[in-house]
């Protein structure tokens, strides 16, 4: 048996953060990251719409890049004493995972961190509060999620905690809010939405339900992330779009082990999530080719591919392949490790790669030494 599982209300289009007014509750804390959404007025706007709704607000702001267990514990412990009935979470994807990762402890204090690492072992939340996302990046899409990625800095790690639970009850995916988006974090984080969309659509658990979600991400990625990169509102609007639709594909169908490869990268470099997925894809999935059966003929169609039908597989999946790596380097992604990862490292990387969460639903079993051989071939 199979799980199907999104927020109950998606709203979409300009100036749909205003919909934060109509939710119903006495309390909402808000959390938030660096300061960019104070900065170009949206955390007031915010601040506005909920207190328009009746409720009392609070503030968590500063949630740093690749939220910190400590941080989640600050901002646990922050709900404990405000207990609101809302939590709201705005930003990029580190300040709405924090945020989703604060919820659990908040509503059970004696969970530990330990528990939540192991995949879909969270205790039943919304026992205190519900939960809405607002991204303001077009990638990571964890409005839409079971995922929240937390490091614990003290071994290096990257954890992506995953469980049903964590799914937020609202996503407000308002293009207003990524209007400013720099655009080294359009390719970044357009280049991880194709991630997740690719990984989802060969993953062990793709099916009926996360196929068509995730073939029409690929497609539009590639038809509107040139465009976003050049500052195309039109564009920048239908990539907020297709990073949210990815992220439904992927949080039921799951990833693989360019995430898995990634999430080791982020957490001993430093290295943006976006900038480490788009360099591996394609070398992984090329590792992955003989074990995707057709697959790879449908993504090369919704790459633009002509021709296809007429391609033997090993065409197919090469056009594919060449297709992404394409449209990484449009976007100025950088093509190897060289500049990310060192040698000595290798070890290290491809035993928390070998260890992380999204590992199981890459479609060809793998081992650490070939991982090791994956990181040195981009090196």
């Amino acid at each position: 048996m199979s799980r199907f599982c999104l927020p109950r209300d998606i709203y979409h289009g300009k100036g749909c953060l205003e919909e934060l007014k109509n939710l119903k509750g006495k309390k909402a804390i808000l959390v938030v990251g660096g300061g960019s959404m104070k900065r170009q007025g949206f955390l007031d706007r915010a601040v506005t719409y909920l207190k328009e709704a009746g409720m009392e607000v609070q503030l968590f702001e500063g949630v740093e890049p690749d939220p910190s267990v400590e941080t989640v514990m600050k901002g646990a412990e922050a709900m404990r004493a405000f207990e609101p009935d809302w939590i709201v979470a705005m930003g990029g994807g580190s300040p709405i995972d924090a945020a989703k990762a604060m919820w659990a402890f908040y509503e059970y204090p004696d969970v530990t961190f330990e528990d939540l690492c192991i995949p879909f072992n969270f205790p039943e939340l919304r026992q205190k509060a519900k939960f809405a996302a607002i991204p303001s990046t077009s990638g990571t899409a964890t409005e839409v999620t079971a995922f929240s990625v937390i490091t614990n800095y003290q071994t290096g790690v990257k954890y992506p905690l995953a469980d049903f639970n964590i799914t937020p009850d609202v996503a407000i995916v308002d293009p207003d809010l990524v209007a400013g988006l720099p655009v080294k974090q359009v390719a970044y984080t357009g280049m991880d939405a194709l991630t997740h969309a690719i990984e989802a659509y060969v993953s062990t658990l793709n099916g009926p339900f996360t196929d068509p979600l995730a073939l029409q991400a690929i497609e539009m990625v590639l038809d509107y992330l040139p465009g976003s990169y050049k500052c195309d509102m039109v564009a920048r609007e239908q990539m907020h779009y297709a990073q949210c639709l990815a992220g439904m594909a992927f949080s039921n169908a799951l990833l693989g082990i360019v995430h898995s490869m990634a999430h080791a990268l982020g957490a001993v470099y430093d290295t943006p999530h976006g900038v480490a997925n788009a360099i591996l894809l394609p070398t992984v999935m090329e590792y992955n080719a003989p074990f995707t059966g057709d697959k790879y003929k449908y993504i090369a169609k919704a790459m633009g591919v002509e021709g296809v039908e007429n391609m033997t597989q090993e065409e197919y999946r090469k056009a594919a392949v060449d297709a992404v790596k394409k449209l990484s380097s449009d976007v100025g992604i950088p093509a190897n490790l060289k500049e990310i990862a060192k040698e000595e490292d290798v070890q290290f990387l491809s035993e928390s790669a070998y260890a992380d969460a999204c590992r199981p639903g890459n479609p060809r079993d793998t081992s650490v030494e070939e991982i090791a051989a994956l990181y040195r071939s981009l090196m």
